[in-house]
């Protein structure tokens, strides 16, 4: 008994060491602050002006390295754009096909049914031009964080010109304050007047950002306000059936005595 005492003291100790060593390493890099977003609350939806400038930014900025490959071009009826408008976005990209009659592929234009193509033929390109690092497909990243748009907003306007002294920063690297180890190799991708806005809306890096992770937030859950809208019809379906079973159990016990 003695024995198994000491085991479960010595075993708790290790996971309380284990755990204020991940506390310490965690606690180096900051909790980005709460947003408040369109879509958030049971009632919230997404913004359709926001989510079209969140696309003009990751298609003038964001593209040019990362992939969106689980997005269709006619998905994006899903944030406001009709079809000849779709149609238009579709085929400004060349997409491979084939192989045609002779065996060869071919490139055509992007029909609305073809998925954004990758900016890279494959991850060894990828990595070639981007010093090493494969640029990370944005479909699902904010499902793929924690307090993912926050943790987004946060590291896109999260750089800064200098790292802190006695800060040993790698060559190629640049230093953002959110970003686990502070040094990241994708260079500052935004700043101020980066996408001129069609809608006339300030083209600041703060808004920049904050729409584009609206947009990204809308690839990883495209289905978010119609699952809320089942979840409300589900809600009012219970609450109306509550009543009517309540009623019926009164009318079948109202003659008997308690």
């Amino acid at each position: 008994m003695r024995k198994f005492a000491l085991t479960a003291i010595a075993a708790a100790f290790a996971v309380t060491a284990f755990t204020g060593t991940a506390a310490r390493a965690a606690g180096d890099t900051p909790v980005p602050a709460a947003q408040d977003w369109s879509w958030q609350g049971l009632f919230g939806t997404y913004d359709r002006a926001q989510l079209q400038r969140g696309f003009q930014v990751y298609k003038n900025v964001c593209a040019g390295c990362h992939s969106l490959r689980f997005i269709a071009f006619r998905n994006l009826e899903g944030i406001g754009f009709n079809e000849d408008q779709i149609k238009a976005i579709a085929a400004e990209y060349d997409i491979e096909d084939g192989p045609n009659d002779d065996g060869d592929m071919f490139t055509r234009p992007g029909k609305p049914s073809d998925y954004f193509p990758s900016p890279f033929p494959n991850e060894k390109a990828a990595a070639a031009s981007n010093g090493g690092a494969i640029p990370p497909d944005l479909s699902l990243m904010t499902k793929a964080r924690v307090a993912g748009p926050d943790y987004v907003f946060a590291l896109l306007t999260g750089y800064e010109e200098e790292a802190p002294e006695g800060f040993d920063l790698s060559d190629g690297k640049s230093y953002n304050h959110y970003f686990p180890g502070h040094q990241i190799s994708m260079a500052p991708p935004l700043y101020d007047e980066a996408v001129e806005y069609s809608d006339g809306t300030p083209a600041t890096l703060e808004q920049h950002s904050r729409d584009v992770v609206a947009f990204l937030n809308w690839t990883a859950q495209p289905e978010l306000e119609a699952r809320k809208e089942l979840g409300l019809q589900v809600i009012l379906f219970l609450i109306v059936l509550t009543a009517m079973l309540y009623a019926l159990k009164r009318k079948i016990w109202r003659d008997i005595e308690h």
